[in-house]
């Protein structure tokens, strides 16, 4: 039996995995998300441990038996979020999230300081990568960055308070700007750029290693055994990727969670930073992957249920499933967090635009969809641009259980989408992967398989067609807002 956990951005899930490869139990518990100023996404550390806490006290509740047959547990969770901690490891502020904003000064500065920082890290120096957010605090708020003895990743974080370890994982850290990402180590210059050093890192291992081991305090109160491995897990891309079987060059995958990705396991370490494209180490030894981002995806639908007056998603998406497709339908700019792939712009905001008096709900419901259909394919021709081959993609994440979305999504790719049982848990799944591995030492290529595809969704010619125009109006319309949409910021500054 193996436990799988994913720290993710609005709820902490843990899976129960047994040697069949077979979910047989599943629990979650919420997460909010704090933004006291504009630009800003922030979580208290302690809310993550609570969360993991109250989802393995449900698992538990019904799994007892098998929960104390697990043999090892996996990480996963939400990347580059800057956790800092003082000398006795307590937390000297909330976490900055990856879809935070309020560090694009601070990159601009860290490319004038490293002048070969793509070249070290394969990206671009984002406001959503930790480093300039250490930067930010080191600017705005010194005493506390005069207090910081540790820097940790979300999950990380947990796994500091299941095993006393700090340790990181390859794929994880490399969403950090310190990670020299093709030489699988900490960077010297980088962590000098912003006023670290590596004692102020966690060591690090593959997400495959041992990287751990449970504390008997922590395990008696869980219900797990005391002493049993904790594999060096994955960022939750990267954990997707190996529950889904995307560990070998030529298989990509979509996902639709809170953010949306294009990910493409690539051939070697392969930048391509002007772009907006992220190169990053994989979660397994010896493999990197590709990889478009854009920072608004299911928390658009989120957000459209709650303002339209929805009752949840799903009936939004239902909504959505009665419009013809029209060129009179308004458009939707996702940018409700700003944007990464390809835009690079924290500044960009969501947009509604050509309503009517005779525009109704199901239609705006229907624009959200789409336009997040588009943005996912803005990122998905960044990367083909790039040289790598995505001829079909598989679906991961909670936006993984409509396939009706999918259609449009498939659509707006021109490519075939492949829909496999438990892809709506697809990173706690490759957490509970990587802790097999840890354990048992077997190969990757007995353990990371694709599971059992339930539908393929094909690309409707006649709907590809259609969505042509509208995407062309898409993207002149960011263009059109771009420097409309920094504006107040510039006039803040």
């Amino acid at each position: 039996m193996y436990l799988g956990i994913d720290l993710g951005t609005s709820a902490v899930k843990a899976i129960l995995v047994d040697d069949a490869q077979a979910i047989i139990g599943q629990a979650s518990a919420p997460l909010t998300v704090e933004r006291p100023q504009p630009l800003w996404s922030e979580q208290d550390p302690e809310s993550w441990w609570q969360a993991m806490t109250n989802a393995l006290s449900a698992l538990r509740a019904d799994h007892a038996g098998p929960l104390a047959d697990v043999r090892a547990i996996g990480l996963s969770g939400h990347m580059h979020g800057a956790t800092l901690l003082d000398g006795d490891d307590n937390p000297l502020r909330p976490a900055i999230l990856w879809n935070d904003g309020r560090s694009f000064a601070e990159c601009a500065a860290l490319e004038r300081m490293v002048p070969d920082l793509t070249t070290i890290t394969g990206n671009r120096a984002m406001p959503g990568f930790t480093a300039p957010k250490l930067l930010w605090v080191k600017n705005h708020e010194p005493e506390i960055f005069a207090r910081v003895r540790r820097v940790l990743l979300p999950k990380d974080y947990l796994r500091l308070r299941l095993t006393g370890e700090a340790i990181s994982d390859m794929s994880d850290a490399a969403g950090t700007l310190w990670l020299d990402v093709g030489h699988r180590r900490w960077s010297p210059a980088l962590l000098d750029a912003t006023g670290l050093d590596e004692q102020a890192m966690p060591s690090l291992a593959e997400g495959s290693d041992v990287a751990g081991h449970l504390r008997s305090d922590i395990a008696a109160e869980l219900g797990l055994p005391a002493g049993i491995p904790v594999a060096g897990g994955a960022g939750d891309n990267a954990a997707g990727a190996a529950g889904i079987g995307i560990v070998d060059p030529g298989r990509a995958f979509v996902s639709l969670g809170t953010s949306g990705v294009v990910f493409a396991v690539s051939d070697g370490f392969r930048p391509d930073p002007d772009n907006g494209l992220h190169a990053f180490c994989h979660c397994l030894p010896d493999r990197w992957h590709q990889m478009a981002v854009i920072l608004s995806a299911a928390s658009c639908l989120d957000w459209a249920a709650k303002a339209l007056g929805f009752d949840d998603v799903g009936s939004l998406i239902a909504a959505a499933e009665t419009v013809a497709p029209s060129d009179t339908l308004p458009l939707f700019l996702p940018y409700l967090s700003g944007e990464r792939t390809p835009h690079n712009d924290p500044s960009a905001q969501g947009v509604l635009f050509g309503l009517t008096h005779s525009t109704d709900r199901a239609q705006m419901a229907y624009a959200v969809l789409e336009g997040v259909a588009f943005a996912l394919a803005d990122g998905l021709d960044v990367l083909t641009a790039a040289g790598t081959d995505v001829s079909a993609l598989s679906v991961i994440g909670g936006g993984a259980r409509s396939t009706g979305w999918g259609q449009m999504i498939a659509s707006a790719f021109d490519r075939p989408l492949y829909y496999h049982e438990g892809g709506d848990v697809g990173p706690a799944f490759g957490a509970a992967r990587l802790a097999r591995l840890a354990a048992t030492g077997e190969p990757v290529s007995e353990v990371c398989t694709p599971p059992p595809i339930r539908e393929i969704v094909e690309p409707d010619a006649a709907l590809t067609r259609s969505m042509a125009p509208r995407r062309a109006t898409f993207g002149a319309l960011y263009r059109d807002l771009r420097d409309r949409f920094a504006a107040p910021q510039q006039l803040s500054d």
